[in-house]
């Protein structure tokens, strides 16, 4: 049973992979490469060789990442591998089949929406354990070699020749501008799919009516609390810190609680990515 299991995940992971593939061609057919918007990377170089020697984008795409990859195995690891050897060739035969539909010629919405897709296709991508290889794969490489440079400062560098590249190719600087914010919309959407939406939030709460503050959490808003035990280091005085993480809708509602019990309570309010356990989400069983 749980061998099935496993299987059955692991084809799962890979459906999805495919799924996002299908998405970020989407986003390069009928918004970017139209438009000559390169938003960084292997496919972002692949959009600008399109428009200077009419190779398609994924004959360029395989042609560079193929490469990258065999260079990068061991980098990645088995499983990674696979799945960055599948995504890549699933991208190209989406890039192939996909027609021709230019949606828009705006560049700003071209530039936002294409951004758009793209993010929610790589942030699957990766949320199911592949990579699209390209600019990740060559930073890894490249400070696997030199490592004066850190992984991202590589891909940075990468990144902003291949923007650049686009408006020297268009003449307009304005091409790079927008792919600069394509790429940045990209960013955002993929740190949204790994990380999700945030609808929690953190409460640290340091008061010398702990307790009374506690009992509120614990009665009035049926919220778990942990008592974590702090020291001041100006006073040396030892004191209660509550930690308690309680849905968006009662966030007001602590802070007024919290005010009403002890005026001069320290509170520090973070947000939470991601909490697993009772009353929020249970960890998948494995």
């Amino acid at each position: 049973m749980e061998h099935k299991e496993k299987w059955y995940r692991i084809l799962y992971s890979y459906v999805l992979i495919a799924l996002g593939s299908l998405i970020m061609a989407m986003a390069l057919v009928y918004f970017l490469a139209p438009n000559t918007i390169a938003p960084g990377g292997v496919t972002g170089f692949a959009v600008v060789v399109e428009k200077i020697a009419n190779i398609p984008i994924y004959v360029t795409n395989l042609a560079l990442n193929i490469p990258l990859f065999i260079l990068g195995f061991k980098i990645l690891g088995k499983e990674t591998a696979a799945k960055t050897l599948f995504s890549t060739l699933a991208l190209s035969f989406f890039l192939k089949i996909l027609p021709t539909v230019v949606l828009t010629h705006d560049l700003l919405l071209s530039s936002i929406f294409g951004g758009l897709l793209g993010g929610i296709g790589l942030g699957l991508v990766f949320k199911f354990g592949g990579t699209t290889g390209g600019t990740d794969l060559a930073a890894a490489i490249l400070n696997n070699k030199f490592q004066a440079l850190s992984m991202v400062g590589f891909m940075t560098v990468i990144d902003l020749f291949v923007v650049a590249f686009a408006g020297v190719i268009e003449k307009q600087i304005e091409v790079s501008l927008y792919s600069v914010i394509a790429m940045f919309v990209t960013m955002k959407v993929v740190d949204i799919i790994l990380e999700g939406i945030s609808y929690e939030k953190g409460f640290f709460i340091i008061s010398d009516k702990s307790q009374e503050i506690s009992n509120g959490l614990l009665v009035e808003l049926d919220r778990g609390v942990t008592l974590l035990k702090g020291k001041g280091m100006y006073t040396k005085e030892n004191k209660d810190v509550l930690l308690c993480v309680v849905p968006r809708a009662q966030f007001t509602r602590v802070k007024e609680m919290v005010k009403d019990i002890d005026p001069n309570a320290f509170v520090m309010v973070a947000e939470m990515s991601e909490v697993l356990g009772e009353g929020f989400t249970f960890h998948s069983k494995d």
